[in-house]
């Protein structure tokens, strides 16, 4: 069983990994601290321990942020694989809903062994994606990149499809089942009202236009057909 100190460093690697995107820019500690809904003095004091020793996993500069050394970034890797196929099997084996399963991932992925880890992947079929459309690491550490955009970024005309949406808040991942802007769903940017208006869209399959608000929009990453 992992101590709290172990629990703590997961938890701020996975942060960085998430806030730093694709092109993994540096996550600034006042974003990290948001996240992980603690104080930026204490994100200070865990950058500056991350980013010391022999296998420092991250490299970082006071108001510049913090990356990921390979080290961290192998490591946040682990933990987010462990989250998602935790979600994964809660939702197929255990009948759990898509908008239940991320907080009981959060706890459950720091308990388990690399030996659960496989079995929970063979049982599913080594699946690559969890169920929010998120890509799950490989058990080599590699994440494969995808070339995405946000509903909220996407040219108006382009039709695409739902790659995935985030997993962070319940009720959003409700009313996303509700009106079927789920991964792998289809559909057209019309256009974007101007002064943080909604994003129009038309979902394949359906004759009305939908208006999705500027915080939907930026929570739903497309991939182009």
């Amino acid at each position: 069983m992992p101590n709290s100190g172990s629990e703590s460093v997961d938890d701020y690697l996975k942060a960085i990994l998430e806030l730093s995107g694709p092109t993994g820019g540096p996550a600034t500690s006042n974003r990290i601290a948001q996240r992980l809904g603690v104080s930026a003095p204490s994100v200070t004091g865990m950058l500056r321990k991350l980013s010391t020793g022999n296998r420092p996993c991250v490299t970082y500069q006071k108001h510049h942020g913090a990356r990921l050394t390979n080290e961290g970034r192998r490591r946040a890797l682990r933990i987010v694989r462990r989250h998602r196929l935790v979600e994964l099997f809660l939702c197929e084996v255990l009948g759990y809903s898509w908008d239940e399963v991320h907080e009981e991932a959060e706890r459950l992925e720091h308990f388990i062994s690399g030996k659960l880890e496989e079995r929970i992947a063979r049982k599913l079929g080594n699946p690559e994606f969890d169920p929010h459309g998120d890509r799950i690491p490989s058990k080599h550490g590699t994440l494969p990149k995808r070339k995405t955009v946000r509903l909220s970024e996407a040219p108006a005309g382009q039709t695409a499809v739902v790659s995935s949406v985030s997993d962070r808040d319940p009720e959003m991942l409700r009313y996303l089942q509700r009106i079927g802007l789920v991964p792998n769903r289809r559909l057209t940017v019309l256009e974007h009202a101007p002064f943080e208006g909604p994003t129009m869209v038309r979902l394949h399959g359906e004759r009305q236009s939908r208006g999705i608000s500027p915080k939907l929009a930026r929570a739903v990453l497309l991939q182009e057909i």
